[in-house]
């Protein structure tokens, strides 16, 4: 499985946890409230989406939106290390494959073989597999704090933003589309900027958006919202950090670079080989 899919895979993992645990418990937190989660994440997370919200009048889906973009202000540097690791893992896919290929035999020697090259391949080029998905983890807790915020918050349950009711779907469906178009386009761009790509990445990267668009449709508002932006600004991130076009670009010209390389070594042993 590519590292495109398995991203894809985390992010579906981390949709389905966060509305399994969200739903867990109902009951309204407030002040008086205990427990570590109850009293000091969700309350507190409540509190503070309730105070960003004090900038724009009051608008707690103001307040989400700022509060969404504050998280992803906060782990960008994590989202930048990670991107760039990725970029690196595309980079040296030709090399995996062909590793892949030289220990293609399904007994436990040659694939113990395969695990000792790839670890070594990964160790030289300063790869960490599991780096892409440290973004989506780190998001998580923040999830699931909003969500229970929402749900367990009277007053930001009941509050409304334009034409939604926080604690419940979006009537018009809008947020949901968006959140769809949004995820589609990050995931396509990502996928775009991967040297070689496979069936699975295609199948995935475009179900990815209908995945949401499913998921959402029984979201509190609240939470697409934080799709949205969070989509947004990870679309936005990807054109800065890892832009498709851009590493494309680079890629065609160190092709060539090597191309003309090659042709100047023929050329020079061509010549040598003349004036023997």
């Amino acid at each position: 499985m590519s590292k495109q899919a398995k991203r894809i895979l985390a992010v579906v993992a981390m949709a389905l946890v966060a509305v399994t645990l969200a739903g867990c418990s109902t009951s309204a937190v407030d002040a008086n409230s205990t427990g570590i989660w109850d009293r000091y994440v969700i309350y507190n997370a409540a509190q503070f989406i309730k105070w960003l919200s004090g900038f724009f009048g009051g608008s707690y889906g103001m307040g989400i939106i700022l509060f969404t973009i504050i998280i992803r202000i906060v782990i960008f540097p994590l989202s930048a290390i990670s991107m760039k690791n990725m970029t690196k893992q595309s980079e040296i896919a030709p090399k995996l494959k062909a590793l892949q290929q030289q220990y293609k035999s399904k007994d436990q020697e040659t694939q113990e073989k395969l695990m000792k090259e790839t670890r070594k391949l990964y160790a030289d080029e300063d790869v960490h597999p599991m780096m892409s998905f440290l973004p989506v983890l780190v998001q998580m807790p923040f999830l699931f704090a909003l969500y229970q915020a929402i749900y367990r918050t009277d007053s930001l349950k009941a509050g409304t933003f334009l034409w939604m009711q926080l604690g419940k779907p979006d009537p018009l469906y809008i947020t949901m589309i968006l959140a769809a178009i949004f995820t589609g386009l990050t995931s396509y761009m990502s996928m775009l900027a991967q040297p070689e790509r496979n069936s699975m990445s295609m199948i995935m990267t475009f179900g990815m958006p209908i995945f949401i668009f499913v998921m959402a449709l029984a979201l509190p508002s609240a939470v697409t919202i934080y799709w949205v932006v969070t989509n947004a600004f990870s679309l936005v991130q990807q054109l800065l950090l890892q832009n498709p076009f851009k590493l494309r670009r680079e890629r065609e010209a160190k092709a060539q670079a090597e191309r003309d390389r090659e042709k100047a070594l023929r050329k020079a042993k061509k010549r040598a080989l003349g004036k023997r």
